[in-house]
């Protein structure tokens, strides 16, 4: 897994992903990643259940710059939890979670839009 403070310091399109890395700007990235407009970030969880408040750090830091958040849950749908959701939307934050390979389509359609899009990506197997 890659350095937690591991980053690329611009945000772009992800090219590919599985088997447990993400692929981005010629790049590979191990492991979960926040796709962000300060760039592309080592993320720790490797579940649904790691995600939180303290796990999206970043993006609260970044809610100015930021509409929607995009969080790619792995193979499987999760439910935010609705004290997350809550956060985010205080935050000005829209949130929509899916499976990652979604997640990661949709972020890649928004961002070639321009529009504020984040996305918080679990690694696939």
């Amino acid at each position: 897994m890659a350095s937690p403070d591991a980053h690329l310091p611009r945000q772009v399109p992800i090219d590919g992903y599985g088997r447990g890395a993400f692929h981005f700007a010629g790049m590979a990235s191990a492991g979960s990643i926040l796709a962000l407009p300060s760039g592309i970030h080592a993320w720790a969880p490797g579940a649904p259940a790691d995600i939180d408040a303290a796990s999206l750090r970043l993006v609260f830091e970044q809610a100015g710059v930021i509409e929607l958040l995009l969080i790619g849950t792995g193979l499987d749908p999760w439910a935010v939890p609705e004290a997350l959701r809550w956060q985010l939307r205080d935050a000005g934050i829209g949130v929509d979670a899916m499976p990652t390979r979604g997640a990661a389509s949709t972020y890649n359609v928004l961002l070639a839009e321009g529009r504020p899009v984040a996305a918080a990506l679990l690694a696939l197997p």
